[in-house]
């Protein structure tokens, strides 16, 4: 019979492509990696792998078995479940979640807060991870849940063995010292507000850089960037002591101080924030608590009103 542990092995290494990383991935050496593959081909009397250049590549037969394994894998995943409901319903045991650094702070924090008064039995393991990993990280099964963002506008793409769950749409906003000019409007700030001012950005590469990049993309002069800080705190101490401005999302924004306000635009940038888990694992206890928790989390207040 197929070892599972190393069946999973070879769908880590099918999917990041070399020993090393499939190690990094599930947590073992790369030799304890090349031990469970080599176990696999001797159960199942073939070679499975082989070599490409610096890393790996399937053989015929083990595609077949990397093909076949999600069957497998939910069926377990499914007898899991099945012994779970003959409880009573109460999520215990480990629930594993993969977020981006902002949900962590803005959605995964509060829920779990609530969630570990509630649940005293059932532990939660965060993980942070970008999107794309993190749905890896599920598809694969390290993983139960990710929390995941869409693409500079683009819709999340979710495997087709994942469900998924609308949570959120996140805004930005401009934050700036209380005593700045354009502190003053009482009204949404449109693109031509933001002309001649400083500013604090993300780094390229980032979803906020984006999102700043469209929003100076129609200014008659190149914006005045004086810092490139990814860490969303750090952009606010900048803004304090600076006078420079920030685009900042709402669930990335840590309370502000007195000295700060957060100005809400005319035609902000947006995300939408989704949930998704492996559909074998619909009956799970613990991730039906976590999606239900988060879908009903209240960050109505940021919504309503940025000037806080």
């Amino acid at each position: 019979m197929i070892d599972v542990a190393a069946l999973h092995a070879l769908r880590t290494v099918a999917a990041l492509g070399t020993l090393a990383r499939a190690a990094e991935e599930l947590g073992y050496t790369a030799s304890a990696v090349s031990q469970q593959i080599k176990r696999l081909e001797r159960q199942v009397g073939v070679d499975v792998i082989s070599p490409a250049g610096r890393g790996v590549v399937l053989t015929p037969a083990g595609q077949a078995i990397v093909n076949a394994a999600p069957e497998v894998f939910q069926a377990l995943e499914r007898c899991t479940q099945a012994a779970q409901s003959v409880a009573d319903g109460t999520p215990r045991g480990t629930l594993r979640i993969a977020a981006f650094s902002t949900a962590i702070r803005g959605m995964v924090a509060p829920a779990l807060g609530r969630m570990h008064l509630e649940f005293p039995d059932l532990r939660v393991l965060v993980t942070e991870q970008d999107p794309d990993r993190a749905l890896h990280s599920v598809d694969s099964g390290s993983a139960d849940v990710a929390l995941v963002h869409d693409a500079d506008g683009l819709p999340v793409s979710v495997p087709a063995n994942l469900n998924q769950r609308a949570l959120h749409v996140d805004i930005g906003d401009i934050v700036m010292h209380r005593e700045h000019p354009l502190a003053k409007h009482t009204a949404p700030l449109r693109g031509t507000h933001l002309s001649g001012h400083a500013w604090v950005t993300s780094p390229p590469g980032t979803v906020c850089h984006q999102w700043f990049r469209r929003l100076v993309a129609d200014l008659d002069e190149a914006p005045d960037v004086r810092h490139l800080v990814d860490d969303f705190a750090s952009q606010l101490s900048l803004v304090a002591s600076t006078g420079v401005v920030a685009l900042i999302p709402r669930l990335a924004r840590p309370p502000l101080g007195s000295d700060l306000v957060a100005v809400p635009l005319h035609r902000p940038p947006t995300r939408e924030v989704h949930v998704a888990w492996r559909r074998s694992a619909d009956a799970s206890p613990s991730i039906r608590a976590l999606v239900t928790e988060l879908s009903k989390a209240h960050l109505a207040p940021r919504d309503r009103d940025s000037r806080l």
